[in-house]
């Protein structure tokens, strides 16, 4: 956020408290001289009467007043005007009053006698992070309501699908493309992702000693590994370059998102989806997110997700990028043996190469 100035700073409400009218002025005159709106209080019991009736931005307050002291009117404050910066502007300095001060959520705390860029700055500092601290709130309070909204709907759907024992085995299906597809709806560059990266997972582990039934499962479930981005914000999931550090951990967090959505289920299906989700970005080396297994601590299809997922993602176009040739990814994944992916279940795909390939053509986007 920039600091405000000019109509935007004219919005901004500062409520100044100090028993020295001399003060008060000086304050006032110096912040409405840089464009704030101010309005003054003799004391503690007046700057309460003052917020009950209006909002502000920001509290200027002073510490040993008439009545209750600063620290009483800042825990009052935020009582009654939660968001309200505060900054405490007095004559002691005394670090447990500053402590106290700062516990109670004060955002500086200035000794008299003051410079005027002291208030500014300490002003400007205090109305940015209170602003910061806001947006954070709002986009964690939308993203939480965004997963209850779509979380309820995707339950919805799947006790609609299975309401019946005879319908069992479509229902299982159709939920588990839906889900899929709700997740690629939000990602324009999975394509038919699912679909191959699903196959690959099946393949490795029938090769790996699953029954087919199991491999079955494995297939099925492996469909919602990115069910999670249902919680990411189109601006960091549809990002064409590379994401920052903050975008990045946002990023990651699908898994857990994922893992939210789909497990304690009465299905064996999305119990095994809600591990994959879980625990297809984890690497053998306990290098990986959002947990940091390392070895037979990552589910085994956790595993066989992670060779698979990596694979699709090299050889297919991207947002960020377009498709390897093959030849460089596989000696890309051949680098992570050991690190990345666990070695047997590297060896086994690659050793599958040709039906690889062959679900690759089959499969590829259109």
């Amino acid at each position: 956020m920039q600091v405000p100035d000019g109509e935007a700073r004219t919005q901004t409400r500062i409520l100044i408290v100090d028993d020295e009218e001399q003060v008060r002025r000086l304050l006032s005159r110096l912040l409405e001289n840089n464009g704030y709106s101010c309005e003054t209080a003799q004391d503690a019991a007046e700057a309460t009467a003052v917020m009950g009736a209006k909002q502000f931005d920001l509290l200027l307050t002073d510490m040993n007043m008439p009545g209750d002291s600063g620290l009483d009117l800042i825990r009052a404050a935020s009582a009654v005007q939660p968001d309200i910066a505060t900054v405490m502007v007095t004559g002691m300095d005394d670090r447990e009053i500053a402590n106290a001060a700062l516990e109670l959520g004060a955002y500086g705390y200035i000794i008299k006698p003051f410079q005027p860029n002291e208030i500014l700055i300490s002003v400007t500092n205090a109305l940015r992070r209170r602003a910061l601290e806001i947006e954070h709130l709002l986009h964690q309070t939308h993203l939480e309501q965004l997963v209850r909204e779509r979380t309820a709907e995707l339950w919805n759907a799947i006790r609609d699908l299975e309401t019946t024992q005879e319908s069992l085995r479509k229902s299982r299906e159709e939920t588990v493309k839906r889900l899929a597809i709700a997740a690629e709806f939000r990602d324009d560059e999975t394509g038919r992702h699912v679909q191959r990266m699903s196959r690959y997972c099946a393949l490795l582990a029938r090769e790996m000693g699953a029954d087919s039934e199991r491999a079955e499962i494995i297939r099925l479930a492996s469909q919602m590994h990115d069910v999670g981005k249902l919680g990411i914000p189109d601006n960091i999931l549809r990002k064409p370059g590379p994401l920052t550090s903050d975008e990045r951990r946002i990023m990651q967090k699908h898994c857990a998102i994922g893992w939210r959505i789909l497990a304690e289920s009465q299905s064996e299906v999305l119990d095994v989806a809600a591990m994959i989700a879980l625990t297809h970005h984890e690497h053998i080396d306990g290098a990986g997110y959002p947990d940091g297994l390392s070895g037979n601590d990552i589910p085994f299809e956790g595993r066989i997700a992670a060779v698979a997922d990596v694979f699709d993602a090299l050889t297919t176009d991207r947002i960020y990028r377009t498709a390897m040739p093959l030849g460089r990814a596989l000696e890309i994944m051949r680098e992570g043996r050991g690190s990345h992916f666990d070695g047997d279940a590297l060896d086994i795909f690659f050793d599958g190469l040709d039906e690889v390939i062959r679900i690759h053509e089959d499969q590829a986007d259109r």
